[in-house]
């Protein structure tokens, strides 16, 4: 057997023993912006995706902007993506990617129900796109950070993006590359620290 699966069959036999606490969190933004790379990226199980070839059915709904990248895009998520990292011997994470289509915005509700937090992809190109996310998440009182990916777009300062989003002044924005497992493991971890910073009494000097 192959040394990387059995490294992976004896993980999931540990985490299967140890693990007590799965954490949801869900990944959202709009079309394109990179969640199921994310997903794909920093999972240590092979992820779970639903991918279907985009088709002519498609044309006049799924907005395939005139940006690089979008017009080459041949397939699409229609429910969601799953991944799983482990953060110790008693807490992992559970990665749901959300659909960015307007089309398929109905699950979101549901993806949102039990997750303790969330990831905002954006792409500064198309920074609209990333505003009914940010309107779902507030609605429910999700807590949330928003991440930038990197897509050569625009070169807005933070408080330009800030701005542009109507960010409240607590919630982080990152930069990242969501085709790096590195930099996706620092969007989690940021998004961690946040709601650890929310949930967890901080001690206060005497």
């Amino acid at each position: 057997m192959d040394s990387a699966i059995s490294e992976r069959s004896a993980a999931r036999r540990e985490l299967t023993a140890t693990a007590d606490n799965g954490l949801k969190i869900v990944v959202v933004g709009g079309f394109g912006v990179g969640k199921t790379t994310l997903v794909r990226s920093v999972s240590e199980i092979r992820p779970l995706n639903t991918e279907e070839t985009m088709t002519q059915a498609g044309q006049g709904i799924d907005d395939l902007a005139d940006l690089e990248g979008l017009r080459a895009k041949t397939s699409t998520t229609v429910a969601f993506d799953f991944g799983r990292i482990t953060l110790d011997e008693h807490n992992v994470l559970y990665l749901f990617g959300a659909p960015g289509q307007e089309r398929f915005w109905f699950l979101w509700d549901r993806l949102f129900s039990g997750t303790l937090g969330a990831v905002v992809l954006v792409d500064t190109r198309r920074l609209a796109d990333s505003w009914y996310a940010i309107d779902r998440l507030e609605h429910h009182g999700t807590p949330f950070i928003v991440a930038r990916n990197d897509f050569g777009g625009p070169a807005h300062t933070a408080d330009q993006l800030r701005e542009a989003l109507d960010l409240d002044p607590g919630v982080p924005l990152i930069d990242c590359d969501a085709r790096s497992r590195e930099s996706s493991k620092d969007v989690l971890i940021t998004l961690v620290q946040h709601l650890k910073s929310l949930y967890v009494p901080q001690e206060t000097a005497p």
